[in-house]
């Protein structure tokens, strides 16, 4: 575990250490185990506890075969709280043993939470490795390493919700309302059916033309939230919409379960049946101006915000 007094320092310390080196001895008995990754030990630098994760044999999604060495940093699982992150910059090295022209790779990431690793590599190909005059593998020796510019680690702001789906009972049975409309146009662009009663909460169906001009847009709402939101609860609910077939065909329906607070009191569908087919007396949904939409509603949770 690292020092508490760390926390949220950005700048190491003078003399503080900061560089971490891993040589792997026997680097082509590590080649001839083929792709796969090998873990360093767990090592503590900046307060924090990491390892890294080295394939010798890597490759990039789409590529021409080509095999790389890439070397990732993790941070390890029992370092950090999980609701807090931490922003490190470093170096992620290849060392030239002889002539110092290291391959290195800065990088600038978030660890978020425990276990997450950098999400980028130092990749070199193994043939890049392995030519003449460079001096990465010396006496069948590799050395790679990371070097920490900065860590700073921060409280992450949370939002937690808790979903309680309730088992089925005969309280939550789904009650069905029907909205007979008489004279569709009258309607104009928009319209809400009457209030109904449902779990103890006032609904009303709404029915309108899309954005688009092209499909009729129908959504269910629930009329009196604020008395539930006060404590942060939100309702579940399960529940279809229907144009009903005037003529004993099939329904045009869709269903939805989503939750309902005084933020989001309406759920439904944009484009639920385009106005042409919806108009098509032949379709049998709107005939002489009549039609009639249906709504099944049951409460079938709740859910607490923290």
């Amino acid at each position: 575990m690292g020092n508490s007094s760390s926390r949220g320092r950005s700048e190491p310390r003078q003399g503080e250490q900061r560089t971490m080196k891993w040589s792997v001895d026997g680097f082509a008995s590590l080649l001839d185990k083929g792709d796969g990754w090998t873990y360093s030990r767990v090592f503590e630098l900046m307060g924090y506890n990491w390892y890294l994760k080295l394939n010798p044999r890597d490759k990039k999604s789409g590529d021409d075969g080509t095999e790389y060495v890439s070397l990732v940093l993790q941070l390890d699982d029992l370092s950090v709280k999980p609701d807090t992150v931490v922003k490190a910059s470093f170096k992620l090295l290849i060392y030239d043993q002889a002539y110092g022209k290291h391959s290195e790779h800065q990088v600038r990431h978030s660890f978020q939470t425990a276990s997450t690793s950098s999400g980028a590599s130092c990749m070199v190909s193994l043939e890049k490795l392995k030519e003449r005059p460079s001096k990465f593998i010396v006496n069948n020796s590799c050395t790679f390493g990371v070097e920490f510019i900065k860590v700073k680690a921060s409280k992450v702001s949370t939002t937690s919700e808790t979903l309680f789906v309730r088992k089925p009972s005969v309280f939550d049975e789904a009650r069905t309302y029907t909205w007979d409309i008489e004279d569709f146009f009258a309607l104009k662009n928009s319209g809400h059916s009457p209030e109904f009663e449902v779990g103890g909460h006032k609904w009303s169906i709404g029915v309108y033309t899309s954005s688009d001009g092209n499909h009729l847009t129908l959504d269910l709402c629930m009329k009196n939230t604020d008395g539930v939101q006060h404590d942060g609860s939100a309702n579940l609910v399960e529940f279809s919409l229907a144009i009903k077939h005037q003529e004993g065909g099939n329904h045009w329906k869709a269903t939805g379960r989503s939750q309902f607070t005084s933020n989001a009191r309406c759920w439904g569908w944009t484009k639920f049946i385009s106005l042409e087919d919806f108009k098509d007396s032949s379709n049998g949904y709107l005939v002489k101006n009549k039609c009639c939409i249906e709504a099944e509603v049951a409460l079938v949770g709740s859910s607490k915000m923290k």
